[in-house]
């Protein structure tokens, strides 16, 4: 007995009957179409402020010599480079799915947001090594002049937060391109902080808090990020989904033998998808009871649980064939 698959869609489903995998999908939307939104002026805007931060801090490191502005400009250089590889990440994204790349580029904005994140955490450490190495020799440090490009990079910052902040949930791209923004403005606030405590109580050593200030915001935050990006990168199930609970319910269908080869990922932000192969008695292949079972499970996976599944691929399939297929891994769901 063949194993059968089913090719759904909202209008008329069961249209099209063919050996191999069965898809479905919930209407046209923006995950299952592979085109995403276009933040390109957004992030042209954050890209033109940050380069402005840039040249401004470091001019103030120069004149100041300030290791918290030196933390910051390097931050904020880090975001500059992290909003154009942004940039040139949302261009690819918007390229449509082709035969050789069926979904096109959206896994870019992921190893986007990974690089921005390893960009972030080498800055981190190497900041917080000189930081504690200051806290021993602190050096002298202009407060006043420390503190006017302090006020100036945080105004800057605060415009561009304010370009990104309505499309900073859109997708991995944009959440990192706002939380380098964000954490930047943050490592602004805490250089105007160091200047005001140094020129009102003369405690040289309150620069290299302010930098380890500006680390202990910048690590964890990457670190997240990367742990994320990387999770997609390995083809994790994705976060909230529960395959032991998903097995578990459609083994409760009607007429189903066997759940194996479940796997689930997540291609890009928002477009998670899952695959199977369903074994069911022999008589469903005969009694047309296939398609509604197959009409079932699709409503299971993207219905029943806190993950919603639009695109799903399963193999319906006999005891037979099941157990004559190879085991690609040693424990399977």
């Amino acid at each position: 007995m063949p194993a059968l698959a089913w090719w759904g869609r909202d209008v008329g489903f069961g249209e099209e009957l063919s050996m191999g995998a069965g898809h479905h999908h919930h209407g046209p939307s923006v995950e299952e179409t592979g085109q995403s939104p276009d933040f390109r002026k957004k992030l042209w805007i954050a890209f033109g402020i940050t380069a402005f931060i840039v040249l401004v801090q470091l001019v103030g490191t120069i004149v100041t010599g300030s290791l918290a502005l030196l933390t910051d400009t390097f931050h904020a250089l880090t975001d500059a480079s992290g909003l154009l590889v942004a940039l040139i990440a949302a261009t690819l994204m918007l390229k449509p799915p082709t035969a050789k790349r069926t979904w096109g580029f959206r896994r870019i904005e992921v190893i986007a947001a990974l690089g921005q994140a390893t960009l972030l955490l080498v800055i981190g450490v190497y900041a917080a090594i000189e930081g504690i190495r200051r806290l021993v020799n602190p050096p002298e440090v202009p407060a006043i002049e420390l503190l006017v490009f302090g006020v100036l990079g945080l105004a800057a910052n605060v415009v561009a937060l304010a370009v990104l902040a309505s499309s900073r949930g859109a997708n991995f791209n944009m959440r990192a391109a706002f939380l380098e923004v964000f954490n930047d403005a943050l490592g602004s606030l805490g250089v105007i902080v160091a200047a005001i405590v140094m020129a009102t109580t003369g405690f040289l050593q309150a620069d290299a808090i302010a930098s380890l200030f500006i680390v202990a915001l910048i690590v964890p935050r990457a670190y997240l990020l990367m742990r994320e990006t990387l999770s997609v990168l390995m083809e994790f199930t994705p976060k909230g989904l529960d395959l032991a609970e998903v097995r578990r319910h459609i083994m409760e269908l009607d007429h189903v033998l066997d759940v194996h080869d479940l796997h689930a990922s997540t291609v890009a932000t928002g477009l998670p998808v899952l695959t199977a192969h369903i074994v069911v008695k022999d008589k469903c292949f005969t009694s047309g009871h296939v398609a509604q079972q197959l009409r079932e499970v699709q409503k299971c996976v993207s219905e029943h649980f806190d993950v919603a599944i639009h695109h799903s691929t399963f193999q319906i399939e006999s005891a037979d064939i099941a157990a004559h297929e190879p085991s690609v891994l040693q424990h399977q769901l």
